[in-house]
């Protein structure tokens, strides 16, 4: 078994030369991934989400239904850009000066839709929630 101990790193396209993390990212913030890897995870991932987001319109009479497969469609959707450019990376753009507004609008009505949907079940709350969601997207 010693001698395929190789193989996983030559598969997944890493170097055996650079520290590797937990998330799969090296120190000079590269991915473990090979090119056609991640770009697979990328479309997987963004086809996913999409497929949520648009199966969330049939449930759209049910806020609460509409919420979490919105909200996760949503997740899958925006974490897909981690598998282009790494979750480090992804992170740190996230936490810029200028987006960390943003995303901490972003964030907090993610939670709080997926709050108000599974533990308070309060449809007016959860649309409140998908709407600002959807604005902090835009913004």
């Amino acid at each position: 078994m010693e001698r395929f101990k190789w193989l996983p790193q030559s598969l997944l396209g890493g170097g055996q030369d650079q520290e590797e993390d937990p998330l799969g990212e090296f120190e000079d913030g590269s991915c473990s991934l090979s090119p056609l890897q991640r770009l697979y995870g990328f479309a997987a991932s963004l086809v996913v989400g999409l497929a949520f987001m648009l199966l969330s319109l049939v449930v759209f009479y049910k806020p609460i239904k509409f919420a979490i497969m919105f909200t996760f469609g949503n997740i899958l959707a925006v974490g897909s850009t981690a598998f282009l450019i790494g979750p480090v990376q992804q992170a740190r753009m996230m936490l810029d000066p200028v987006r960390i507004y943003a995303t901490a609008v972003y964030v907090g009505s993610v939670i709080l839709a997926l709050l108000c949907a599974l533990w308070i079940h309060s449809k007016v709350l959860t649309l409140i929630a998908i709407i600002s969601e959807i604005c902090a997207l835009v913004w």
